[in-house]
């Protein structure tokens, strides 16, 4: 049987690999100086919990090719990101329609 974990610890790591995948390795011992920067964790251990965590789910979704899709999909965010700020740079303003439009008819 493994090890049951609590929900807090499965959450948060999910949530962090989810949104910081290139930050996390298969080392515990960076990954746990990754998630004490990032997370302002109330003890040790809980830190510990979720950067084993952490660890396994990146070497899991190494195995299962999951980390590659999360990398392309964070990547593919910050692209959508770029493109949408540049649009609005570009886009010249337009007048909204309001008290002063009706005025103008």
């Amino acid at each position: 049987m493994g090890k049951v974990r609590i929900g807090l610890v499965k959450r948060t790591a999910r949530k962090l690999l989810e949104m910081y995948p290139d930050l996390f390795t298969e080392d515990f011992e960076h990954n746990k100086r990754v998630v004490s920067e990032l997370v302002e964790v109330a003890s040790k251990k809980l830190r510990n919990q979720i950067a084993g965590y952490v660890t396994r789910l990146v070497k899991l979704y190494k195995r299962t090719g999951r980390l590659q899709a999360l990398y392309e999909m964070r990547h593919a965010e910050e692209i959508r990101a770029e493109l949408l700020a540049r649009a609005q740079e570009q886009a010249p303003e337009q007048p909204e329609a309001g008290p002063q439009r009706e005025e103008q008819r």
